[in-house]
C-alpha cells in the first residue's frame, strides 16, 4: 500500500509515570532504522506490534533525544569546504 508523504507518520509516546517509549510509525525509514535497533539490542529495543503498514516499537524513554541544532562558524565550514577540495582532488589523481 503506497502512503502518501503526509500519512508517512511517526509518533512517539511517553509519560511520566512508565519507563518505556513507544514508537507508531508508517514511515519505512524510520522502520528501519529501529528494526536495525531491534536486531542489534533486542533486550533494549522491541517490535511490538505491526500490520501492512505501520509498526510499533518499545524502548526506554531515557533513549529518546532533545538536541540543540549544531552551530558551525564560518571559519568551521570554510575548513570543512576545503577539506572537501582537497578529498576531492586526491580522488582524482
Amino acid at each position: 500500500m503506497k502512503l502518501s508523504r503526509y500519512e508517512q507518520e511517526s509518533i512517539v509516546n511517553y509519560n511520566a509515570g512508565e519507563q518505556t517509549a513507544t514508537v507508531y510509525t508508517r514511515d519505512k525509514a524510520v522502520m528501519r532504522k529501529l528494526d536495525t535497533l531491534v536486531a542489534d539490542f533486542p533486550d533494549t529495543y522491541k517490535l511490538i506490534e505491526q500490520d501492512e503498514v505501520s509498526k510499533t516499537y518499545s524502548f526506554p524513554k531515557s533513549y529518546v533525544s532533545y538536541r540543540k541544532p549544531r552551530a558551525v562558524s564560518t571559519e568551521q565550514r570554510e575548513r570543512a569546504r576545503q577539506m572537501m577540495i582537497a578529498k576531492n582532488k586526491a580522488k582524482g589523481d
